[in-house]
Order: structure tokens, then C-alpha cells, then sequence
């Protein structure tokens, strides 16, 4: 993964339990008009490290954070591209923007009147699909490309597909996660409906203010397992089953009820074979407005009845603010590290809990967990919902 709050397993799993918090003063473009002038931008990076057979100045920076984290995913999962069949080998990719500087840079040049000095570099690089093409270019996969723009539940869908590929014998390996550049677009429109907070992301706090847009990418090394079990592969976890949903209720308002949300974890539940009463963490969208936090608390409650006062929820974007596309499948690499490492990230900035989210937050510091089944929510505009599914695995390393 590529964080606000570090890159790679290592450094960002040790940021996170910490309770590090990514949030400054945006640096890529100038707020002053604007109410409000923190985000979650990633500090120094280099793409050059990563980068390597593409020219990175050609490509966008959500193609950047893809590229990176798949060449993480690689190195960590002990895995050379040249040692596998390249025609079954795919690459999945969720997003809510792609490529939005592209957008950015030909409505500056139309603003100015300069609208005839935009090239054909425009083309090349703004359609959301580069970045599956890109991160599959870069590394030399040949398997399906594919791009799922599905908003801020892409990551989990992303990763979904992914799986029924691996399942139907189309593929032998998948990089699949999510990526999202930090954007003046997005910026600009969550500003305007009020729901930036002016200095903190507090999920699920009495006094929220909103949500923290954010950037990042993450990509998970997916193969069947006795594929990996005979390559000596480390195993964090097995990915059991999903559940996909639309409200079909409003363009970005979620259900009042969470009637879609709640559907969609009873029908991961039911893919995997899971019970209610297996789920040992939920890892929840939890992006800090009024309205999500409260309607996916009634959600889970929903979903789980009483047994959701007793399973752990926390909220990572009180720490990376929301990356769009990227969140869920960064919350997925949390979910197969809470697994692998018995340990529950918290939900920071939660010092006054809202009596109509009642549920165990993680308030604030980190928790020990024998973490068996790991639930990953994502909810998205367009009235998309995504639950994941994640377990331990048998052949995983011993805790």
C-alpha cells in the first residue's frame, strides 16, 4: 500500500496501530478560496523507484500509486512476474477520479483560452481505464486489464472480480486493490456540499465534522491456494466470499434504513459460509459525516441484530481520510494484517461518542484480537455497497 502515513506493509502497519494521522494543509493546489485546507496528500513521493519501464512524467499519478503498490504487492508476495505464464496473469484495479489532473490541466488551458495547446496527451492519459493498463504495461501482464470505477466501494469490487476470475480457472495470479490520486476536482466538490472537516476525521464522534479527502493506492497479491501453498507462498489470508448491492434510492444519498448496506454483509455472510457469530472485526467505511456514520451503524445492527454491540469496528480514514477508490482496498490489506498479525487498528479523534452510534469503535488505541474472520464494508454515490469477506487461513503462517 501507499499511504499518507507510509508506504509499504511495514511502515504503514506500524503508523497505523500507532494511531498516526496523515492530515495537513493541501500542498498540490491552492485552497485560500476555499472554507477548508486540510487533506491527505502522500508526502515525497517518487514514482522513479517504482516506475520503471514506463516514462512516469506520461502517466498519471493515480497510474503512479498503482504501479507502486503492485510492485510492493509483488515483493512481499516473493513473486517474479517472469516466473509465471504472463497470459494468466491479471490486473484489477478500482477508482472513483483515475486520472483526474488530465481533466484539470485541459479545463485550466479552456479557462485561459488556450484550449488549442492541449495535445494529444489529453487522450493518452485521462480515460479512468489507463490505470489498469498502465500497472499491467509496467510489469508485463498480459492476463485481463480491468478497470472498475465503481467510486469509493471500487477497491472491494475490484478485488470481488478478482476472485471469480481465480475461481473460474480464467487466471492464475490477480493484482487487484484500488488507487486515487488526490484531486481539486473531488477537493472542490466535497467542499462545496460542506461535508470537508475543517482539521480532523472523527467517525462516529458526537461533534464530526466530515469526511478528509485523501490519495493513495493498494494492490493484494490473489492466487489460488494451492498455488501458493506448493510456491511457499506467505499467506495472510483466504478471501471467502462478497457481497454487492445497490440501494437504487438516490444518485449519493445511502438508503435511510441501510436496507442495501445490510444486504450486502448478509449476502457476503451467506458466499462464504460464514455466521453472523464468526465475524471477529468489521473494518467500517466510516468516513466521518453525519449521515454515513449514523446509517452504518443502523446497518450493521441491521445485518447482525444484537451481535453487533459485540464485534469491533474501527474506521481507518480517521487516520488517512478518505482515498476514494483506494479506501476499501486498503482496508482490505488492513483486514488480512489484522488477521495475520492479531491486531485491530483504532478509530482516532473518537472522544465523544454519538449516542446514535452505539457500537465498539476501537476508541483511539489499537487492540489485541485473535482476528479469525475479518468483515470489509465500502459504500459509494450511485448507491453502491460492497462487504468482503476475509478469513484465516489454515496454511498461513502460525500466530
Amino acid at each position: 500500500m501507499v499511504t499518507s502515513i507510509g508506504t509499504g506493509r511495514e511502515e504503514f502497519w506500524k503508523a497505523l496501530l500507532a494511531g498516526r494521522c496523515g492530515f495537513k494543509r493541501v500542498k498540490s493546489f491552492d485552497t485560500s478560496r476555499y472554507s477548508v485546507h486540510i487533506g491527505g496528500e502522500i508526502d515525497d513521493f517518487e514514482p522513479c523507484k517504482y516506475v520503471l519501464h514506463r516514462h512516469s512524467s506520461a502517466i498519471g499519478r493515480s497510474s503512479q500509486l498503482a504501479i507502486t503498490a503492485a510492485r510492493l504487492a509483488l515483493e512481499d508476495g516473493s513473486l517474479r512476474v517472469a516466473d509465471t505464464n504472463r497470459d494468466r496473469f491479471g490486473v484489477c484495479v478500482g477508482t472513483t477520479s483515475g486520472e483526474p489532473h488530465f481533466i484539470e490541466r485541459f479545463n485550466d488551458r479552456y479557462v485561459s483560452n488556450e484550449i488549442s495547446k492541449i495535445g494529444r496527451e489529453f487522450l493518452d492519459g485521462y480515460p479512468c481505464h489507463v490505470v489498469a493498463g498502465n500497472v499491467a504495461a509496467e510489469l508485463g501482464l498480459a492476463g485481463e486489464a480491468m478497470m472498475i470505477p465503481t467510486a469509493c466501494a471500487a477497491g472491494n469490487y475490484a478485488i470481488a472480480h478478482a476472485c471469480d476470475l481465480l475461481r473460474a480457472g480464467k487466471s492464475d495470479f490477480m493484482l487487484a486493490g484500488g488507487a486515487d490520486s488526490f484531486s481539486r476536482i473531488t477537493y472542490t466538490g466535497f467542499a462545496r456540499l460542506g461535508a470537508i472537516a475543517p482539521e480532523v476525521c472523527q467517525p462516529f464522534d458526537r461533534d464530526r465534522k466530515g469526511m478528509i479527502p485523501g490519495e493513495g493506492a493498494a494492490m493484494l497479491l490473489l492466487e489460488l491456494q494451492e498455488r501458493a501453498v506448493a510456491r511457499g507462498a506467505r499467506i495472510y489470508c483466504e478471501i471467502a466470499g462478497y457481497g454487492l448491492t445497490c440501494d437504487a434510492h438516490h444518485m449519493t444519498a445511502a438508503h435511510p434504513e441501510g436496507k442495501g448496506a445490510a444486504r450486502a454483509m448478509r449476502m457476503a455472510l451467506q458466499a462464504s459460509n460464514i455466521a453472523a457469530e464468526q465475524v471477529d472485526y468489521i473494518s467500517a467505511h466510516g468516513t466521518g459525516t453525519p449521515t454515513n456514520d449514523r446509517l452504518e451503524t443502523i446497518a450493521v445492527k441491521r445485518a447482525f441484530g444484537d451481535l453487533a454491540y459485540k464485534i469491533p469496528i474501527s474506521s481507518i480514514k480517521s487516520m488517512l481520510g478518505h482515498t476514494m477508490g483506494a479506501a476499501s482496498a486498503i482496508q482490505a490489506a488492513v483486514c488480512a494484517l489484522a488477521i495475520s498479525e492479531k491486531k485491530i487498528p483504532p478509530t482516532m479523534h473518537l472522544v465523544n461518542p454519538d449516542p446514535e452510534c452505539d457500537l465498539d469503535y476501537v476508541p483511539n488505541v489499537a487492540r489485541t484480537c485473535n482476528v479469525k474472520v475479518a468483515m470489509n464494508n465500502a459504500y459509494a454515490f450511485g448507491g453502491n455497497n460492497s462487504s468482503l469477506i476475509l478469513t484465516q487461513s489454515h496454511n498461513g503462517p502460525s500466530n
